[in-house]
């Protein structure tokens, strides 16, 4: 199984790939303003590389639930700085967090090769003719409406959506299968009960036979389990992390990387 990002190539099987969270951002509900200035972010994606991130996802809005939008003007000219700094730096490749197209194509004209959307359920072609132009790796992410209630099945319906993005709308936009990566969207429109009927399931999406994503790095969907706060979540993140692992995830995002390198390490290990 390969993933083709622009020129870089990753061939599974292989050890976990471990993407290192930059949040450009004032707001990010984790290190919000931390490294909201571009030497600041650069110089932490440069740490998370030395730990050893292979992927840097760099975002300059945040999405957490009740976050304030951004626009396109402002955020350019948060992240196109941090690409541009990054770009021939680093041998890690550089991802971009974003929901706009425009945002997407600068980026990748400043050395991202990477797009990870988390509006991949968009029903417009705009972003999916971006990353087509430019070969760039395209992460699919599931991302349903605020709920309710749990979906009857969610890990059907996810499944379902990747099968309409990957057959129905990405190949006929001229993205090929090796572009893509498949997120399932822990925390994003799913209730407490979808997100843990996700991670049990995880398995399932390995018919597609494209890499798989997880982000549940001190999500609150962690809280509301356990109680812990947001500084008291890495034990919980490592463990759904190596959990994951185990049931076939290639890809993990997380802010804390060099504890996820050496867990996930472990869970390789073990086999």
């Amino acid at each position: 199984m390969i993933f083709r990002a622009r020129q870089i190539e990753f061939r599974f099987p292989r050890p976990t790939v471990v993407m290192g969270i930059v949040n450009v951002t004032p707001d990010s509900f984790s290190d919000g303003g931390k490294y909201f200035d571009a030497g600041a972010a650069v110089a932490h994606a440069l740490a998370l590389a030395g730990q050893g991130a292979e992927i840097l996802d760099i975002g300059g809005e945040s999405t957490r639930p009740g976050a304030h939008p951004v626009s396109e003007a402002e955020e350019l000219r948060r992240v196109i700085p941090v690409f541009e700094k990054l770009a021939g730096r680093t041998k890690a490749a550089l991802s971009i967090d974003t929901l706009k197209p425009a945002v997407a194509r600068a980026a990748l004209g400043a050395g991202a090769s990477i797009v990870n959307d988390v509006s991949a359920s968009r029903s417009d072609r705009e972003m999916w003719e971006v990353v087509s132009e430019f070969h760039a790796g395209y992460v699919v992410m599931h991302a349903g409406v605020q709920p309710v209630q749990a979906s009857a099945d969610v890990v059907r319906e996810v499944g379902e959506f990747f099968s309409e993005r990957l057959i129905a709308l990405l190949n006929d936009s001229g993205i090929a299968a090796e572009q893509v990566v498949l997120d399932p969207g822990i925390g994003f429109g799913k209730t407490q009960e979808d997100n843990l009927q996700l991670l049990s399931g995880l398995r399932s999406f390995a018919k597609w036979r494209r890499p798989l994503l997880l982000g549940v790095s001190r999500k609150s969907f962690i809280e509301k389990l356990t109680g812990a706060k947001l500084n008291e979540r890495l034990p919980a993140s490592l463990a759904c992390a190596t959990l994951a692992v185990k049931s076939g995830v290639n890809i993990i995002r997380t802010h804390d990387v060099a504890e996820t390198v050496q867990a996930v390490r472990m869970a390789e290990a073990i086999g």
